[in-house]
């Protein structure tokens, strides 16, 4: 048995802004290279990672000679990352075949060139969802085949101190050892109140003392109706049936709607959605009107929307505030992977491999329950 190593180099691919960089570097591991596509999330991930190398493009066209230059000899440790997933979305078809699931090829590729010790990568809760029970076998097969022992769970962001309501699934291999999962820090199941919306805005000031990505003027509503309306409705509630509107508001403010006639009666979204203030957020989704302010009459700043997501307020987002709530609303929260990566630094290699019984075990009876994670 190896001493258990305390801190892991990695390269973070299908990276974002970073979030999840963000959290395995708040544990103390170092990013060496991210990869991505989108232009501002790769500013925001440079500005963010100083010490690491960037790749903006089509990882399909980041060959090996490109990514042996970026790495410049350096040991790859950790590939981690967050493959698009749109076609594992349990809103979706969940289709196996879906083109969008293609670029899991590429994060095999990538680790089969740089032979990690470990591989992590976060996904929607959809992928362990029964219809995709063939892809998360294909999935585990291409790792195994590499020589990783293979695991997957669903985590509760919450469970972990971030002030959000967010589960994500994280599938984990390791070389020569066996996965490990971080024990939950925060709810019912650790005796500790998780983190509220309350505690995230109470201080959004970075230590050299600005306030970034906080335009406020920018953020209120502009319909003078809505404003109004806004007064009347308290910190986490919003419009969605005709029994909202009469709870909350005046005849004068009711919408013109016959409620009778919409389907299931009701807004297909709810309408004016204020974050509660002594409860997490609910998932921070990518688009900028989606919450408002507990108490004001406007939208979320980004900051504040970084905030719930648990970035720190040093955290700079690049782009417009558009570009900046796409960043957010798709990141990995920090906090989770900052859990992820206190773990990661207890694994044991040791010799031995998964054996199949073991692994139809893990497929059919750990990754598709919201269960007790593994305690170390």
């Amino acid at each position: 048995m190896t001493t258990p190593k305390k801190s892991f180099t990695f390269i973070d691919l299908f990276s974002g802004c970073g979030g999840l960089s963000c959290g395995l570097e708040m544990a103390g591991h170092r990013c060496l290279l991210g990869v991505d596509a989108n232009k501002d999330a790769i500013e925001t991930f440079a500005a963010n990672h100083h010490h690491a190398e960037v790749y903006l493009g089509d990882i399909k066209k980041l060959s090996e000679k490109k990514l042996r230059d970026l790495l410049r000899g350096q040991r790859v440790d950790m590939v981690v990352g967050g493959p698009p997933c749109q076609g594992f979305s349990t809103v979706g078809k969940g289709v196996v075949d879906d083109e969008r699931n293609q670029l899991f090829r590429e994060f095999v590729r990538i680790v089969k060139h740089t032979q990690p010790r470990v591989i992590l990568f976060e996904n929607v809760t959809g992928l362990v969802a029964k219809k995709n029970l063939v892809i998360l076998q294909k999935i585990f097969l291409q790792f195994e085949k590499l020589g990783y022992n293979m695991d997957a769970r669903v985590l509760s962001a919450e469970e972990f101190g971030v002030p959000e309501k967010r589960r994500r699934t994280i599938i984990m291999g390791v070389k020569g050892g066996a996965c490990l999962f971080p024990e939950v820090t925060h709810g019912a199941r650790a005796g500790k109140k998780v983190r509220t919306v309350a505690e995230a805005l109470k201080n959004l000031r970075a230590p050299d003392g600005q306030v970034y990505n906080h335009e406020v003027e920018k953020k209120k509503k502009k319909k003078a109706e809505d404003r109004e309306r806004l007064k009347f409705i308290p910190a986490g509630k919003g419009i969605r049936y005709q029994a909202d509107e009469k709870n909350f508001l005046p005849k004068k403010l009711h919408f013109s709607v016959d409620w009778q006639k919409l389907r299931e009666n009701r807004f297909r979204q709810t309408k004016l959605q204020r974050l509660p203030w002594h409860e997490p957020s609910p998932t921070i989704l990518t688009a900028r009107t989606t919450y408002y302010h507990p108490v004001e009459p406007r939208y979320l700043t980004p900051r504040e929307a970084a905030a719930c997501q648990s970035f720190p307020n040093s955290f700079i987002f690049h782009g417009s505030q558009t570009a900046a709530f796409r960043q957010i609303g798709n990141a990995v929260p920090p906090g989770l992977a900052r859990a992820l990566g206190e773990t990661i630094k207890l694994l044991d290699f040791k010799k031995g491999a998964l054996k199949k019984k073991t692994r139809d075990t893990v497929l059919t009876k750990n990754a598709f329950h919201y269960h007790e994670p593994t305690h170390l």
